[in-house]
């Protein structure tokens, strides 16, 4: 099956994007792997070739799996390709859990990224983010500014379904990935995060995800909670006789001491829910 041709104005945003790197003698990216790093890594190589290098961060947060799958894709890309073990748990700020977590932890990857691009001799550390990205609460962009890290996605105008028909046209096996966000960002603000809890947090999912369920979460909260999030078509299939008193039983002997079904079904960024509009909308101040 050949890959799908894109619509002009489709076109014309690829073409931006490839443009954004031909200035540059070398670039450094912010790769995990998923589509939208994955779009900008395949830019780069395109166009810098042996000049771009793709580095992803490896910590706790990291599920298990995504690390390997990152490396074969970039491969198939053809991008020079590093892991860096990032780490955010020795500070305080992230390990605490407040609602700007994702800060520190871009902060500790972009440092990182910087110290690679003055090794490497590269000009620019650019990341992921699209268009869709600066409508949601994203500390991580600040982090971002501040370590001037670019975003082509957003420079060159392309939202996340841009991304999705960009990266198959160029035949890219993630296309159709959900996204994967880190399971740091499964645990209720205010609750610490720690590798033990992301260690049950994804013992948990990968158990739903053999049940055949692809988008889905399992949330931690206060009280050693699972709130389990999945499309509302599946909500009928975990609580069949049988199925239902298996997945408590398994919860239990992971660690949780509760087992939820959230009715409203999956969404990305509902913790967010718990963080006052104020909060949201206001610069991150620092910690003292």
């Amino acid at each position: 099956m050949s890959a799908p041709a894109l619509s002009p104005e489709l076109a014309a945003k690829r073409d931006a994007l490839l443009d954004f790197f031909r200035p540059w003698q070398g670039c450094v990216v912010a790769y995990s792997g998923g589509v939208d790093s994955a779009v900008v890594a395949q830019a780069a190589a395109l166009v810098l070739r042996e000049r771009a290098l793709a580095v992803t961060g490896a910590s706790p947060s990291l599920p298990q799996g995504e690390l390997q799958a990152a490396a074969e894709l970039a491969r198939r890309m053809g991008i020079r390709h590093r892991v860096v073990h990032t780490q955010e748990f020795a500070n305080p700020n992230y390990v605490q859990n407040a609602p700007d977590r994702c800060y520190h932890c871009k902060t500790e990857l972009y440092t990182r990224l910087a110290a690679i691009a003055r090794e490497v001799g590269a000009e620019v550390i650019v990341n992921g983010a699209n268009l869709d990205d600066q409508r949601d609460y994203r500390p991580g962009m600040q982090a971002a500014a501040e370590h001037g890290v670019r975003s082509p996605l957003v420079e060159a105008g392309l939202v996340k379904a841009d991304v999705r028909l960009l990266a198959a046209h160029w035949e890219l096996p993630v296309a159709e990935k959900p996204a994967a966000p880190c399971l740091s960002s499964r645990v209720a603000y205010g609750e610490a995060v720690t590798p033990e809890r992301l260690r049950i947090i994804e013992q948990a999912e990968q158990w739903l995800r053999r049940l055949g369920l692809a988008e889905l979460r399992v949330r931690y909260h206060p009280g050693d909670l699972a709130r389990i999030e999945v499309p509302l078509s599946a909500i009928a299939q975990l609580v069949q006789p049988g199925l239902r008193e298996a997945l408590v039983q398994h919860f239990r002997e992971l660690g949780f001491r509760y087992v939820t079904l959230d009715l409203a079904g999956f969404r990305s960024g509902s913790l967010n829910v718990l963080v006052a509009p104020e909060q949201l909308l206001s610069p991150r101040r620092p910690h003292s």
